[in-house]
């Protein structure tokens, strides 16, 4: 008998590994084609923009390829859900980012000298690096169980108490960030992509069961007669609107790496968090494999903090000509001659009012070009000079 049970133990650890490697490579596989499409749709929006073609974005043929990849790679992401653990495909997020990086580098073109090339982007390699190192411990040591998701396990896990507890923190939680954000004007980076993380915790937790509920009809049994299907649906949907309002409110107000770099370390520890109480996926690890799985997730996070922060931030746009532009004038500045008279006024290049003064009548004959003031220090020869 205790025969026959580690043989049943080895097929399932067997068939748990190579669904976790299918998971793992549809995961990878989605964010790379995510990521391309972002950069082809942006190129072809830069091509418009720079050609002033008159044609609408939506009428070019790179648009639609890269919308095409982007269904794809969601696709992937959808799919693998069902196959891994929640908490091995949340951090996985992380090669859209490398992704982005090198992509982002290439479509730039610019030329550069070997140390300002290193100066420049040598935070960027380092992340880069940590990163994918990152990624491979917590994909080596991340949790190796994964269980079937029918309709019977999802409606277990809802009503666990462990889970209700969970949610009921997160809902009080989610109410008072909501009310400081709206009330009391709290409009900080953090508050928002708090609001962000806790809709992407219900995210998460209900693409993976309407996943695994979709490919389980598959293949097996139907589970779309179930109500809890529907109801984890209305919720998915539900969530990832509110979760893009929210995030759409972010990037009028923050710089668009800076949000990345938050967004992705919240969203991956609610995930993770969610998948640990709800999926109840580190059951059967032990501390060494979750202490280097944590390991693997810190490094990631620092790797992304390092490539979001190298990023170039673009230089704000000023509707003004700044006198120290014009040719000529650092050298008037120089010798201490006024360019603007100093005549109290709030406005710059304001004339005062010398509407009361009498005009100087000027002598008969006098070219009226020529002044007679002995202030005019300077003659044009000097200017030209200059």
């Amino acid at each position: 008998m205790d025969t026959v049970r580690m043989a049943r133990e080895d097929d399932g650890n067997k068939d748990s590994y190579t669904e976790n490697l299918i998971g793992t490579l549809l995961a990878i596989f989605g964010n790379l084609l995510v990521s391309i499409s972002v950069s082809i749709q942006k190129q072809s929006h830069v091509a418009l923009a720079g050609n002033k073609d008159p044609r609408r974005y939506y009428r070019t043929k790179t648009w639609w390829f890269g919308l095409m990849l982007m269904v794809l790679g969601e696709g992937a992401l959808f799919v693998s859900y069902a196959y891994a653990p929640l908490s091995l495909i949340a951090p996985l997020n992380a090669v859209s980012v490398i992704s982005s990086s090198i992509l982002g580098f290439l479509f730039l073109r610019e030329k550069w000298k070997a140390q300002e090339f290193l100066k420049r982007y040598i935070l960027t390699f380092l992340g880069c690096a940590m990163t994918a190192g990152g990624t491979y411990l917590f994909v080596t040591f991340g949790p190796n169980s994964h269980e079937t998701l029918n309709a019977e396990n999802i409606v277990q896990h809802l009503i666990s108490w462990p889970f209700l507890l969970y949610s009921l923190l997160g809902i009080i939680t989610f109410c008072l960030i909501l009310y400081f954000y709206k009330q009391r004007n709290a409009n900080y980076l953090v508050l928002i992509l708090l609001l962000v993380s806790l809709l992407g915790a219900v995210t998460v937790i209900t693409v993976k069961a309407v996943s695994g509920m979709i490919v389980l009809s598959v293949i097996g049994p139907l589970q779309l007669s179930y109500p809890i299907f529907y109801v984890m649906f209305v919720c998915m949907v539900a969530s990832v609107v509110f979760q893009a309002s929210f995030l759409a409110q972010a990037s009028h107000l923050y710089d668009s790496s800076l949000i990345t770099c938050v967004n992705y370390i919240f969203s991956t520890t609610f995930a993770i968090v969610s998948g640990c109480i709800f999926y109840q996926e580190f059951n059967h690890e032990d501390v060494l494999h979750i202490c280097m799985f944590l390991l693997g997730c810190a490094i990631c996070y620092l790797g992304v903090f390092l490539i979001t922060k190298n990023k170039r931030k673009a230089k704000a746009f000023e509707p003004y000509v700044t006198m120290d532009m014009a040719k000529g004038i650092p050298t008037i500045h120089d010798k201490g001659w006024a360019v603007q008279p100093d005549n109290g006024s709030f406005s710059y290049g304001a004339l005062e009012n010398n509407d009361s003064v009498t005009p100087v009548t000027l002598p008969v004959g006098q070219d009226p070009s020529i002044s007679p003031d002995p202030v005019n220090h300077y003659q044009n020869t000097e200017l030209k000079r200059d």
